[in-house]
């Protein structure tokens, strides 16, 4: 599976000049089966008022993410963008497939306090994974990465690969390097991380970094072996040593 990690950082509140950038960057990935945004591109992280930014039901976003799949013949992990529903403003993470479908949807789970992201984001409420050209993946949102019990959640539904779009600050840039590696060994899956500030990167289930991104705005691309995931697994099966009877303590 090839993958595309558009790595840029938005226009703080300016959204038809992030659209564009966000189109040039998905266009540009070429013979891609997967293009990854990162966290808030249509925004930047975050403007507020949220109710002056929002995109209602996130239908523009929808909208701009279906025509691009398809036309592009690409599944989109289209990041995260403001969504507003029924008066609560959500951080929405949004999945078109090759033919322009949109096939799945995510709320933040995590919000980040430090940020007083609860103050103006409602929770989601749901894990959420999603098939893409037969292969089951984990949707999450830059501070979920935190949280081990999330993502393992993930990995017991079948994820083999953690998709994590993200505006993950570098002066963070440390534990984040430590987290995205922990994340990838204990579950045995690739980890894509898509960070509009820079040094995203793609994770093997080993934990070794097998692509990394500098600073600047790129396009990170990268082939994965998902058949050598299963090579790890075979060799050392994690979950399946799992003491259950202490996990449901």
């Amino acid at each position: 599976m090839r993958i595309d990690i558009a790595q840029f950082k938005s226009h703080l509140g300016e959204i038809d000049k992030n659209f564009e950038i966000a189109a040039d960057f998905i266009k540009s990935a070429k013979n891609s089966d997967v293009v990854v945004l990162p966290e808030l591109w249509s925004t930047g992280y975050f403007p507020t008022p949220l109710e002056n930014f929002a995109d209602k039901n996130g239908e523009r976003t929808a909208e701009f993410l279906s025509d691009l799949s398809k036309k592009m013949n690409v599944n989109i992990i289209g990041g995260s963008v403001i969504a507003e529903v029924d008066g609560k403003y959500y951080n929405r993470c949004m999945v078109s497939d090759r033919q322009g479908e949109i096939i799945a949807v995510y709320d933040k789970t995590h919000l980040f306090s430090f940020a007083d992201e609860q103050k103006v984001f409602s929770a989601g409420d749901k894990i959420v994974t999603v098939d893409l050209d037969g292969v089951k993946c984990g949707l999450s949102i830059c501070y979920d990465l935190r949280f081990p019990e999330f993502i393992r959640k993930l990995t017991l539904q079948g994820a083999k690969i953690l998709f994590v779009p993200s505006a993950w600050s570098l002066l963070r840039l440390v534990p984040r390097q430590i987290l995205t590696k922990a994340r990838a060994i204990e579950n045995q899956i690739f980890v894509v991380f898509a960070n509009s500030a820079g040094r995203s990167e793609i994770i093997n289930p080993l934990g070794v970094v097998i692509g990394e991104a500098g600073i600047n705005e790129q396009n990170l691309s990268l082939s994965i072996d998902l058949d050598s995931g299963k090579e790890f697994i075979k060799a050392m099966n994690l979950l399946k040593d799992r003491n259950l009877a202490v996990d449901n303590l």
